[in-house]
């Protein structure tokens, strides 16, 4: 089944000047970038992406941490198309704990921090990537970082070789 994810590439990839590194290896994996812009996302926009939910499930001072992480700092927020996109993209983005995430995957190649660094640090995880869990929440953070017109429509290569 066609899906669309939404990705971000976080503040701190963006200074480690890892964004074209991190969109090739959607494209290599032969998913569309449908929708892409660079942003320093307001404290609305943040606040709405991470939801009082990340403070149920990791503590309200892990989400504080995320929120003040992104505030006037440039990210790349993404919308990724493709056969299972949600799934695959999780696969190639890795585990979010860095230092878990298996080599080849995005996090496994570019991070190795741990959940003890950043507490020990005050400071958010620096995980390089935000990855949608689900298509549910994949179509909720899609609403939340673009408006319809941005997402774009076209057929990629692969496609035209197939019909």
């Amino acid at each position: 089944m066609i899906e669309r994810t939404l990705i971000i590439i976080k503040p701190d990839a963006v200074r480690r000047q890892l964004i074209g590194e991190i969109l090739g290896r959607f494209e290599k994996a032969c998913l569309k970038i449908i929708a892409l812009k660079m942003v320093k996302p307001n404290d609305q926009t943040i606040t709405q992406h991470y939801t009082e939910d990340i403070a149920k499930r990791r503590g309200a001072h892990v989400r504080q941490k995320l929120v003040n992480d992104f505030q006037g700092r440039p990210v790349v927020a993404g919308v990724i198309e493709g056969v299972g996109a949600v799934e695959v993209v999780r696969k190639l983005v890795g585990e979010t704990e860095p230092h878990k995430a298996s080599p080849g995957t995005i996090r496994g190649d570019y991070g190795h921090y741990n959940f003890t660094y950043a507490d020990t640090n005050n400071v958010a995880l620096p995980n390089v990537i935000h990855a949608s869990a689900n298509p549910e929440e994949a179509k909720r953070e899609i609403a939340i970082w673009f408006a319809p017109e941005e997402i774009l429509e076209y057929s990629s290569i692969h496609e035209l070789n197939h019909g």
